[in-house]
Parts: C-alpha cells; structure tokens; sequence
C-alpha cells in the first residue's frame, strides 16, 4: 500500500530528475552562457562554449562506435579537454576513467585493460608513459592525441588523430541523454 508520501507524487519532470553533473553543466549554459567556464592561459571558453565542445565530444564518441557502458580512458592534465570529457563522455552513456597521470606503464595497461578501455585521449606529455603502457596493453584502442599549448616539453604524437579534429566532427547540438538509471555508471575510480 503506497504510503501518503507516495500519494499523487507520480514522476514528472517537476519533481524528478536524475542526480548527475551533466544536468548542471546543461542549466549552467542556459541561464548563464556568457559566464566564463573554463580559463586555461590564453584559453577563454563560457558555459556555452564548453556545453558545446562536450556535446560535440560526445557526437564524435557516438560516430566511432561508442555508446553505454563503453570505457574512454583519459590521460590529461587538468586542461580544458579533461572538462570536457567529463560532460561529453557520460552524454554518449560512456564511463569515463580519468587515469592518474603519476603511474607506470605497467599498471596504466592493467587499468586500461581491466576497465574494458576502448578509446584513450592522451596529451602529448605523457607519450612516454603511454606508449610504454600502450606496447603492454593486450587492448586495441582508438587513441586520441591532445597538445596541450601551455605545455612547451617534450612528447610525441602517438595516436591516429588529433582531439580537436576528432571533436571537429562531432555536433554541437548532439541529443544527449541522461544516465536511465542510477546502475548506470558514468565514471570509474
């Protein structure tokens, strides 16, 4: 027997929405576009801006084969690209798997293969590393290199394209979703 707390509480819009981050980056677009977002050096991005880039990330994960459940393993520094995966992964009903950038080739291809990875976005700043973890990973993985401008060290591309051109082909008006279920995860730890 429902209870009076469930009484005429049907599930609607204005009394249930999924609890996620990216329903705040969406609002925080809509009543403030123009605010400033993101500020990394010379790079300037609003609310607007970044909801776009990360719906356009997503489009372009959706366009390589990407969809829920499926794992993006990033390899950033804390740039504007590692803001936007974590709105534009979970929008395709990806798991995003931020890697930490201190560890050795050896674990990085246990998590990279243990979390199912199947995309990578790196920047070169961390190709030695990778390209180590890379050689060890039983995975074959689309990897998606970023160059990080702030960083003036050395590193190599290693990936098959470059994070801005892949976005490039991704929508920013892409139809996300969010997460059905609260089983549905959108990050790994």
């Amino acid at each position: 027997m429902p209870g009076i707390y469930d009484q005429d509480l049907d599930r609607n819009a204005a009394n249930h929405q999924p609890l996620t981050p990216l329903g705040f980056l969406e609002r925080t677009a809509a009543i403030f576009p123009d605010h400033s977002a993101v500020v990394h050096g010379a790079v300037r991005r609003s609310y607007r801006d970044l909801y776009a880039r990360s719906r356009r990330l997503a489009s372009a994960l959706e366009k390589a084969g990407i969809g829920t459940g499926d794992t993006v393993a990033v390899m950033l520094p804390n740039i504007p690209a590692m803001v936007e995966a974590h709105y534009g992964v979970p929008m395709c009903g990806a798991v995003l798997n931020a890697l930490n950038t201190r560890l050795d080739a050896a674990i990085l291809a246990f998590i990279l293969d243990h979390g199912e990875a199947k995309v990578l976005i790196t920047d070169r700043e961390f190709s030695p590393v990778i390209k180590a973890a890379l050689a060890i990973c039983t995975r074959k993985l689309l990897v998606i290199d970023h160059d990080d401008p702030e960083y003036s060290g050395a590193g190599e591309r290693i990936g098959r394209m470059e994070y801005e051109d892949f976005i490039a082909g991704g929508d920013p008006d892409y139809a996300w979703r969010m997460p059905s279920d609260e089983w549905n995860a959108i990050a790994l730890n």
